[in-house]
């Protein structure tokens, strides 16, 4: 009794071998019994449930922007709701608060930037045909004789009014269609703060619940899920919060030195510093030399310096304080990760992404762990792999 104690393994194997060939026995003739009611049963569940599995991702499809939205909001203000638990108990008031909280936060400030957004596009799209249609730009390539043939050569080979017409009526038709949207986009903003009320309040039994389903020991979910909030967390922190910070700066700076449609050019440096390779300096490079060419060289080395140091450090400088010791993937990973997932999922994608990324890299790790073996001695059974 003692040894079978000692042999777990070796006794479900005996009587799994004993089951297997009874059900081999059991079958007419000793064929297989593949057509017996019990698999025909089992065929037929695991059609079900994967057709209900397909339903339900094309249910839930419609919804996964606004639930990345609310996952990334979620880390971000984690520490806030846990200090609100603290004082006020886990439930739905300290939920609450969170949650109008963060909207105070995120959508007010979103708010009036898209205002100004708006109106900066539409003034900056007809001050763009003014100037070609009236030739000013070429003042600037006409103050420097090395650079004046080149002013004619685009004169004479560039239609430019039938270049930047289009593109001019393309930015007043995004601010309109920015304005006519607002009723879609207030629905999707109502979804991401309902879905965090229930991510923050219920965030335990959701877990526990994904614990009990998924197929991986504790472990290795325990690591799952930290996996992913590290990467959610440097995700918003390390590229969200420094992206923004990047493009106010820079916007910033575009609006000291006079420059045209300052916000405009602070959102577009700030959306392309979020993604990896590219950066802000795809913006105030080319508008520093636009500076040196007008003879304003002064405000050219200003822009130039602050764009290099100040906006160009931000990324160095606040990542390590942001982040921490959290995981940061590899740039080419990164770029890979963020662009491949914007292109996929739409702007739910800077998320999920790098978020797929991290879980199909967890899983393989796990694939490629070795089985353990079954105990080959009456000393007990082998310790679990760490």
């Amino acid at each position: 009794m003692t040894v079978l104690q000692a042999h777990p393994c070796r006794v479900g194997a005996g009587t799994l071998g004993r089951s297997a060939m009874g059900s081999v026995e059991s079958g007419s003739g000793g064929q297989s019994d593949w057509g017996s009611r019990q698999h025909v049963h089992t065929l037929l569940l695991m059609a079900v449930t994967v057709a209900g599995l397909y339903l339900c991702f094309e249910i839930v499809a419609p919804f996964v922007p606004a639930m990345a939205g609310a996952l990334g909001l979620a880390v971000l203000f984690a520490p806030l709701h846990r200090w609100l638990e603290r004082r006020l108990g886990a439930g739905n008031l300290a939920t609450a608060i969170s949650v109008l909280v963060v909207a105070l936060i995120v959508v007010v400030p979103v708010l009036v930037v898209a205002n100004r957004l708006i109106n900066e596009l539409g003034r900056g799209a007809g001050s763009l045909q003014a100037m070609v249609e009236s030739g000013s730009w070429r003042a600037a390539f006409d103050k420097h004789a090395l650079l004046a043939p080149v002013g004619h050569w685009l004169d004479r080979q560039v239609d430019l009014v039938a270049v930047v017409a289009p593109v001019a009526s393309w930015l007043t038709s995004t601010g309109t269609s920015l304005v006519k949207g607002s009723m879609v986009q207030a629905i999707s903003v109502v979804l991401v703060f309902y879905m965090l009320f229930y991510m923050l309040r219920d965030r335990a039994a959701a877990m526990q619940s994904l614990r009990s389903l998924s197929p991986l020991s504790p472990h290795d979910m325990s690591r799952l899920f930290s996996n992913v909030t590290d990467t959610v967390h440097a995700t918003v922190y390390g590229t969200l919060v420094v992206s923004v910070i990047q493009g106010a700066l820079g916007g910033l700076m575009f609006w000291w030195l006079g420059l045209p449609e300052p916000l405009v050019w602070g959102v577009v440096m700030g959306l392309l510093a979020v993604v990896p390779v590219l950066g802000a300096f795809v913006i105030w490079v080319p508008a520093a030399i636009f500076l040196a060419l007008d003879g304003q060289v002064g405000s050219a080395l200003l822009l130039a310096a602050w764009g290099a140091i100040v906006v160009g450090g931000i990324d160095n400088l606040l990542y390590p304080m942001l982040v921490g010791n959290r995981l940061r993937m590899h740039t080419l990973v990164a770029f890979v990760s963020i662009v491949g997932g914007l292109i996929i999922f739409g702007p739910a994608g800077l998320i999920l992404g790098p978020v797929v990324f991290t879980v199909t890299r967890l899983l393989l790790q796990v694939w490629r762990r070795p089985t353990p073996e079954a105990p080959t001695s009456a000393l007990g059974p082998a310790p679990e792999p760490d």
